[in-house]
């Protein structure tokens, strides 16, 4: 597929995203965030690229790519939580996946076919709400490989 060809895609995805009445999932968070104090915390389990190890603790109700950022883990979101990329693809340890309450919708798994790494337990790190079911959940970030055109 040509540059252009995925440029046109990701903007066409874009405004698709952003024309949606249904709420974004950074909007969800937003909405959550803004009532107060967050309800808990769960520790978690992030893996980097490197292998390291950081247990960290994620705010109920946030994605998991924001738990990264706050702790300044190199996990991306170019597109924040809007899922017109795939640059905050996780994949969860085998043991967790079927924990996650949320199936990945249509435009979820439309973006992990791009993002390098898949497996049978990868999701978008945006679209993963920690809830306090997921305290002990182990995710790692792939290696990430450039893809040259």
């Amino acid at each position: 597929m040509s540059a252009l060809i995925q440029v046109r895609a990701l903007f066409w995805r874009l405004s698709r995203v952003m024309s949606s009445p249904t709420p974004l999932a950074s909007q969800r968070q937003l909405c959550l965030s803004s009532k107060g104090p967050p309800p808990g915390k769960v520790k978690i389990k992030l893996i980097d690229r490197d292998g390291d190890i950081y247990t960290v603790k994620a705010h109920i109700g946030e994605s998991l790519m924001k738990t990264a950022h706050r702790y300044n883990i190199d996990l991306e979101g170019a597109c924040d939580g809007t899922i017109a990329c795939c640059t905050c693809h996780l994949v969860v340890h085998p043991d967790w996946f079927d924990k996650i309450d949320s199936e990945p919708c249509e435009d979820e798994l439309d973006m992990l076919d791009m993002a390098y790494g898949l497996t049978n337990t990868s999701r978008l790190g945006c679209q993963v709400i920690v809830r306090r079911e997921l305290e002990g959940i182990v995710v790692r970030i792939p290696p990430y490989e450039p893809q040259y055109m």
